[in-house]
């Protein structure tokens, strides 16, 4: 079996390689823009470098796929609201491109990394696939343009598309440098360093934190599935304020960090939890917990500092 995976070198991405080890052969398009080759380090795979948006590349790159894990994208809501049109590019555009390379290349099977955040602030927990999308972001109305597309693909071209939701993901490699950077490597590196831990707002927003771990086992079961299509959300169906995650993080790394609360950032939705329902009555089931995620992202980043 021969695999692509679109942003390959990203967090996610570079864990959809590392799952392939030894089970396919593996290319990654990655133009770097959030990537990094340091995730790849060790894995084998072939590396096409450029861009979703280069046809030409992407062709190069589809050549005899079975499989496409398509995971490039802006990949920060903060962002996108400061850079739009670039977002439209990427994540609808570039998705657009992506199916119809996968289109002509006859893969069997694309899933996209789509995102809870089209659910938007709607205050109704847990999230289920049937709630009118409410995108108050440009990263969410792209998001929630690629799964129309795939959608679109599979009923008019016959391309078997799955798109899934993915809710709070984190674990090793999650980039915490990043001007936008997701809360947990940014918190568990502050730990480690004992320095202040910066939480927006005040604190008690809620998040369904994820392990990447279940992402990739939930990308996986998708692909490997060619009847099942439409939207599913992946969480764990439990939520953790913010707060109640960085105070976990510094008693795992035996921190002396404090917390400070900054101003609300533009764009963030107060509670987010996912109902995986749907998910698990086609067969999915997770195998891991955020306890046991947190511990091994911890063990991580301190060997990074060892």
């Amino acid at each position: 079996m021969k695999v692509l995976v679109t942003g390959g070198a990203g967090f996610i991405g570079s864990h959809v390689v590392e799952y392939f080890q030894g089970k396919a052969e593996v290319v990654v398009l990655d133009n770097f823009r959030s990537g990094h080759r340091r995730n790849l380090a060790g894995l084998q795979h072939t590396l096409i470098e450029g861009s979703i948006l280069d046809r030409a590349k992407l062709e190069e790159a589809m050549h005899g796929v079975d499989q496409v894990y398509h995971l490039a994208a802006m990949i920060s809501v903060p962002e996108s609201m400061l850079k739009p049109r670039e977002c439209v590019d990427l994540n609808a555009t570039g998705t657009l491109h992506v199916l119809e390379a996968a289109e002509a290349a006859q893969v069997r099977k694309v899933v996209l990394a789509s995102s809870a955040a089209v659910y938007g602030d709607n205050p109704t927990v847990p999230k289920v696939e049937t709630m009118l999308p409410e995108p108050k972001s440009p990263y969410a109305v792209t998001k929630l343009d690629g799964e129309y597309y795939l959608d679109l693909f599979r009923r008019e071209r016959g391309l078997a598309t799955t798109s899934l939701r993915f809710f709070n993901v984190f674990g090793p490699r999650q980039d915490p440098q990043s001007p936008y950077a997701a809360a947990v490597p940014i918190f568990i590196e502050k730990a480690v360093n004992g320095e202040p831990i910066g939480i927006f707002g005040d604190g008690e927003q809620t998040r369904d934190f994820i392990y990447v771990k279940d992402i990739i086992g939930a990308l996986t079961f998708a692909a490997n599935n060619l009847e099942m299509s439409g939207v599913f959300n992946v969480g764990y169906g439990r939520k953790m304020t913010v707060k109640s995650l960085a105070e976990d993080i510094i008693r795992l790394t035996g921190s002396t960090s404090v917390l400070e609360y900054l101003p609300s950032r533009p764009g963030d939705i107060k509670h987010s939890m996912a109902s995986s329902d749907k998910l698990q009555q086609v067969g999915w089931q997770p195998r891991h917990s955020v306890a046991e995620g947190l511990g091994a992202t911890v063990a991580y980043f301190k060997s990074l500092k060892a």
